[in-house]
């Protein structure tokens, strides 16, 4: 095993991907899977791999999301 694959095989949710809410209402396709790293990936493409975050990376993400959408 690669230390990339080692690394993959660490982060790699705990929970099965969804499609987040968002992105079903805007036509995107952004899926989300939540564990100790939150993932997120392209529906579309999920052959190029995942964004994994971090809880505090995470929260200010969404903080900041939220505040775009405002």
């Amino acid at each position: 095993m690669t230390e990339h694959e080692a690394t993959k095989a660490t982060l790699a949710p705990k929970s099965p991907w969804h499609t987040a809410s968002y992105s079903v209402e805007r036509g995107a396709c952004v899926e989300v899977s939540e564990g100790p790293f939150t993932g997120v990936r392209d529906t579309q493409n999920r052959e190029i791999g995942a964004l994994f975050f971090d809880a505090n990376e995470w929260q200010a993400f969404l903080g900041t999301a939220r505040d775009d959408l405002r």
